[in-house]
């Protein structure tokens, strides 16, 4: 028996998901992998924001990297059940990582930088994204004993949360030193680590189908599981559309640069200040997991959520910026480590990758059609109101979610068994 399935490791040890040597490698491949995505967020948002002076451009954005992300992360799921999941980690992270040189190279000549170009990399990188989050959930999975389940997630989210701290606040640093080409270059670096954690997993028995369904039919089965689970549905829908709505990411740019006249060092501090928030409660969810009361949790901290944002919209003043951000991380962060534990705990092992890429539609539909939507309707009436009418949507949505899906607003866990109660 490996070490990575040892009973012997206490579950109230806070440090016990850390003892596995592929636990940690694990972590390590998140966090590198993090670190580089959200300080090419940042830098590919500031750039474009630069060259063009236009929201529309960033909502633009945000549609480029989802249209390959939405419309194939089906597959990816369907291929993670099917495929060896290291595999597909280790061959998404070196496109990740190629994407990364090809725009440093895009980027050389400062005042002839292609957006067309720029666009074409992201949506590049949108494929490989598709099949690396289904794969990446599900392969968590295999490396972290159920027994840890809520410990390793917390863990992996603390670091995944710390490398989204510091990627935007090294990077905003590093682009108003050096400029894009000097950022895409430490964010190659970054990417290429990522891959050699994943290198130095130990190949993991996956559970794979007894028989391999057609892509459509094995793809349903994945969506017919989500919706028959009133909790599932109804965490995903949640998430989706407060974030669709009521996330303000995409338009930071805007602020730093015209609303609170912080430039690249500014904007790299305030995307940091929701991961920082998230950080805190992470920390906090290694000792106290806020799995047993799940449902009701999840719509409260939602709730906190939407009141940041508002707060966020209005502010002119930078520091009640950033914490505006921040509380809106705090929320998020308990949210975050809900919904994973309850994707984890509630399906199949035969089914993750069906499911997690179920969940990934969410996801990405949330993040990038929620930078799409912000954009296009800040271009249409104005940042400020664009992202005080989110908030104000978001609220709305929890109450909704509240009365269309009771199952998930009674829906708790045993914190010793990992069970449903």
């Amino acid at each position: 028996m490996t070490k990575s399935h040892s009973p012997s490791i206490p579950t109230h040890d806070i440090h016990a998901a850390l003892k596995i040597r592929d636990v940690r490698y694990f972590i390590g491949s998140v966090g590198l992998f993090s670190l580089a995505s959200r300080a090419l967020a940042v830098v590919i948002g500031f750039q474009i924001y630069q060259i063009t002076h236009s929201a529309m451009a960033l909502g633009w954005l945000g549609l480029i990297e989802a249209v390959p992300a939405i419309s194939l992360v089906l597959v990816g799921g369907y291929v993670a059940d099917h495929y060896d999941r290291r595999w597909i980690l280790l061959i998404t992270r070196t496109a990740s990582f190629i994407c990364a040189v090809i725009l440093a190279l895009l980027s050389l000549k400062i005042h002839a930088v292609s957006i067309v170009g720029l666009y074409a990399v992201i949506f590049l990188a949108g494929i490989a994204r598709a099949f690396a989050d289904p794969a990446n959930s599900a392969f968590e999975a295999q490396v972290v004993p159920k027994h840890l389940t809520v410990n390793g997630a917390s863990w992996i989210g603390s670091v995944w949360i710390s490398s989204s701290i510091a990627g935007p606040a090294i990077i905003g640093f590093v682009f108003a030193a050096w400029g894009a080409v000097g950022s895409y270059i430490l964010i190659s670096a970054w990417f290429l680590l990522a891959w050699l954690c994943t290198l130095l997993i130990t190949p993991k028995h996956q559970i794979k189908p007894e028989t391999k369904e057609p892509l459509l039919a094995s793809i349903k089965i994945g969506w017919n599981f989500v919706f028959s689970h009133q909790p599932l549905w109804g965490a995903m829908a949640l998430d989706l559309f407060a974030v669709l709505f009521g996330g303000a990411i995409a338009l930071l740019p805007i602020y730093a640069q015209d609303i609170l006249h912080v430039g690249p060092q500014g904007l790299g501090l305030l995307n940091a200040s929701p991961s920082v928030g998230a950080l805190l409660m992470m920390l906090v969810a290694t000792r106290h997991p806020p799995i047993t009361h799940a449902g009701r949790n999840l719509l409260w901290t939602v709730t906190g959520f939407g009141i940041s944002i508002l707060i966020f919209a209005f502010s002119k003043n930078f520091w009640l910026s950033i914490t505006a951000l921040m509380f809106s991380g705090i929320f998020d962060g308990v949210s975050m480590v809900i919904r994973r534990s309850m994707v984890r705990l509630l399906s199949p092992d035969h089914m993750r990758g069906r499911i997690s890429s179920v969940s990934w539609i969410f996801i990405c539909a949330s993040n990038e059609l929620g930078a799409f939507e912000s954009g296009m309707v800040a271009a249409l009436i104005g940042t400020v109101p664009c992202v005080a009418a989110g908030g104000v949507v978001t609220l709305l949505v929890v109450g909704l979610t509240a009365l269309a899906a009771p199952q998930l607003r009674r829906l708790q866990f045993d914190p010793h068994t990992m069970q449903r109660k």
